[in-house]
């Protein structure tokens, strides 16, 4: 199961939970569907492995992580997305906790909810209690094993990903490759009814044929 993603996860205590501050302008609109991001934890964490920011997810200390939850994102009709709404949520350093080795960052955590949740639910617990109840139904590939595959491509990636959930057919799955090709993210769009459906060409990413590596980072 995906919890399983999160190698011996050990959750480090919160004493206070991290500001955020909005990086573009408050957008309120109706919500039509929902994107799933899910991170490779490997590939974010090449580069900060001695990163003090990400030292929860990246020092090995709390474990070894493959994928994991980057965000429960809305998404609307209106060619954005909603982001950074109003809301009398707050969130509590026992619902950081909580949440770690899901994503494993208080400043991940704390920034979906300000620029995500606030504009999906009035609460932070119902927004992670939706988001949990994804995650934990995923079944994740074995993503080392395939990154040995010869000639790896993004089509490989997301048929393994559709293949290993019968549920979520490959035409929702979307890729994220860097520019170097490496693997950085899985994006798995729903309906506002959270049913499984096609991603748009923004959401789905790198095509089937696109030339692909994983960074296994053990």
């Amino acid at each position: 199961m995906a919890q399983a993603q999160a190698y011996q996860c050990r959750m480090p205590s919160v004493s206070t939970v991290p500001q955020v501050s909005p990086d573009g302008p408050r957008r309120e609109l109706a919500v039509t569907g929902y994107t799933m991001a899910l991170s490779w934890s490997p590939e974010f964490c090449k580069p900060r492995e001695d990163s003090r920011a990400h030292r929860t997810q990246c020092s090995g200390d709390n474990g070894r992580f493959g994928l994991i939850v980057h965000g429960l994102w809305p998404q609307s009709a209106s060619g954005t997305w909603p982001q950074w709404c109003s809301t009398r949520g707050r969130l509590t350093p026992q619902e950081v906790r909580a949440n770690l080795c899901m994503m494993p960052s208080a400043s991940l955590i704390a920034r979906q909810w300000a620029k995500h949740g606030s504009c999906m639910v009035k609460r932070p617990d119902t927004y992670f209690k939706v988001a949990r109840i994804l995650w934990e139904s995923y079944r994740i590939p074995d993503y080392d094993r395939i990154s040995r595959e010869d000639d790896l491509t993004a089509g490989r990636i997301r048929e393994a990903f559709a293949s290993a959930n019968r549920g979520i057919p490959a035409g929702a799955v979307g890729v994220k490759l860097n520019s170097r090709g490496w693997l950085e993210e899985i994006r798995l769009c729903y309906t506002k009814r959270f049913r499984p459906t096609r991603c748009d060409a923004s959401r789905f990413g790198a095509s089937d044929g696109m030339k692909a590596k994983i960074w296994r980072g053990l």
